[in-house]
């Protein structure tokens, strides 16, 4: 994962960067799963995650730094949409808009431990769903 240790080690510490740590901490310990990051500076920096089970697409998580106030960054948490349920309807659905499909994005801006639990769980069922290819 070329240059997420420069993108980390320049990121300022705070609530935003602790819960990106602990998602990307949360992913790695994961033996099937492949992560791979994007940087494009001054928009985002995503961290997406695949499980070598998934023929047909890219990723079961997409984890994206939104970057532009980079004083102020925010996460954006997505998923495809039949690869998650969304039982508080917390999400904003986006057609067409992970890769080409539906997909589900949770917003992450201030710390919520009971948000951040809620997308973990979200996490760990796109992640159970993708095991099956």
């Amino acid at each position: 994962m070329e240059g997420i240790n420069e993108f980390i080690d320049s990121w300022k510490n705070g609530p935003m960067k602790k819960a990106f740590l602990e998602l990307k901490d949360l992913l790695e310990k994961k033996d099937d799963v492949i992560l791979s990051f994007k940087a494009r500076p001054g928009i985002s920096y995503s961290l997406r995650a695949k499980n070598r089970a998934q023929k047909d697409r890219e990723l079961f998580v997409m984890i994206d730094v939104i970057d532009d106030d980079p004083s102020n960054r925010w996460l954006s948490i997505c998923f495809y949409g039949d690869m998650i349920s969304d039982p508080e309807e917390k999400g904003n659905l986006i057609p067409g808009g992970l890769l080409g499909e539906d997909g589900y994005c949770f917003d992450f801006d201030e710390w919520d431990e009971k948000y951040f639990s809620y997308i973990k769980e979200r996490i760990e069922e796109a992640y159970s769903n993708a095991k099956r290819g």
